[in-house]
């Protein structure tokens, strides 16, 4: 049995689960609780739903819908969990999807009413899950805590996209969560690093302190890129910790041609995917739209699968691009694949990474072997590269 907890956040659509979710993962991360979001349903959010701008958001939203190939591999790294796990869950589980729930150990309850959280405090007890919470959502009103003990009770308010802001019910949540989660945060990071595939390995939030970065949301700017990829040796690194993608990008390319591998909370230590370019691209589950502009192209990687399988991407391949230009990568996508993607383009005169939550028209530059184009600094997109 794993013996990291896995909370499972459920309730019926349109409760604001992925948006409680978002707002208890920042309250964990402030606290600097190590755990990781699961985003077990097949509509493509994360956190880029809550802070990239609404406009962005309504582009790039993908929903999906469950299989049995998606649900087996979420309970597969369920199983093989790496870290403490809240656990965003579908709406409406059907009997297959409930499987799920045998791989959690705990769940948080969030209904517009009492009879809709009586429906899932049924599931929570079919499946053997301790109860942490029971919320009820409103449009409107405040936050109210009715009950803290055996279990959390209360009302939780304006649970809005892009504008809602933690109350007291959150705040309560937080706290409970904290208890059920909180490991000692360097016995784990020590526990991660030294199974370490190589010898040099970096906890990124250790990296942002060498660097004396302010401990804050949003810590890592584009900014701070020449001075991390500056601060790496020409060898074989793994790297390790919460981070934006560009980030990890930027590293994995300057110690090229040494070896990189990054930690999933899902799959543990990996290497990024080896991707090469061919004139017959063929990459699972992703599509790829290429748009031409005066200096680079745009690369555009969507999911037509929401959950990735790592071992289905051997031998993948993306599409060759004007070798005399820049890249731009943009996806939503596991960070061993947008950093494997990275790698496949290295030989082009520069990479830029879009990330919504960073700007709606710009990409931060990631790799750059020409003066036009500074790592760190960012490039404007064409307005039609996002349509």
């Amino acid at each position: 049995m794993n013996s990291f907890p896995a909370i499972a956040i459920g309730g019926p659509p349109h409760s604001g689960k992925s948006v409680l979710t978002y707002l208890l993962t920042q309250a964990l991360r402030v606290h600097q609780v190590e755990h990781y979001v699961l985003r077990a349903c097949p509509d493509g959010e994360g956190d880029w739903s809550q802070e990239a701008p609404p406009a962005t958001v309504q582009l790039l939203r993908y929903k999906g819908q469950f299989s049995i190939a998606f649900v087996d591999r979420v309970c597969r790294d369920l199983a093989h969990r790496h870290l403490p796990l809240l656990v965003d869950v579908g709406g409406k589980p059907t009997g297959e999807q409930e499987r799920i729930f045998d791989f959690c150990t705990h769940a948080v309850l969030i209904a517009r009413d009492d009879a809709e959280l009586a429906a899932w405090r049924a599931l929570a007890a079919r499946h053997g899950l301790a109860v942490v919470a029971e919320l009820t959502s409103t449009r409107t009103g405040q936050d109210e805590i009715v009950a803290t003990t055996p279990v959390l009770r209360g009302q939780v308010a304006n649970l809005e996209r892009h504008t809602a802001t933690p109350g007291i019910a959150v705040a309560a949540l937080a706290e409970r969560l904290r208890e059920v989660l909180t490991y000692d945060d360097a016995e784990l990071r020590q526990r991660h690093l030294s199974h370490a595939p190589t010898e040099l390995a970096f906890d990124l939030d250790q990296l942002a302190g060498w660097l004396h970065l302010p401990l804050i949301k949003n810590r890592w700017q584009p900014a701070h890129l020449p001075a991390a990829v500056g601060y790496l040796p020409a060898a074989p690194i793994s790297l390790h910790g919460r981070a934006p993608q560009w980030l990890y990008a930027a590293l994995a390319l300057q110690v090229v041609p040494h070896s990189v591998f990054l930690f999933d909370a899902r799959l543990g230590w990996i290497e990024p995917a080896a991707l090469a370019c061919a004139a017959s691209p063929h990459i699972p589950h992703i599509s790829c739209q290429v748009e031409q502009a005066d200096d680079s192209t745009f690369l555009d990687l969507r999911l037509a699968e929401a959950y990735l399988d790592y071992t289905e991407f051997e031998g993948a391949t993306l599409p060759p691009l004007p070798a005399d230009g820049g890249v731009i990568l943009s996806g939503k996508l596991p960070n061993w694949l947008l950093v494997g993607a990275a790698l496949a383009y290295r030989r082009h005169p520069w990479l830029a990474i879009f990330q919504p939550q960073f700007s709606n028209e710009e990409a931060i530059v990631v790799y750059s072997q020409v003066k036009t184009h500074v790592l760190g600094t960012t490039t404007r997109l064409l307005h039609k590269l996002l349509s």
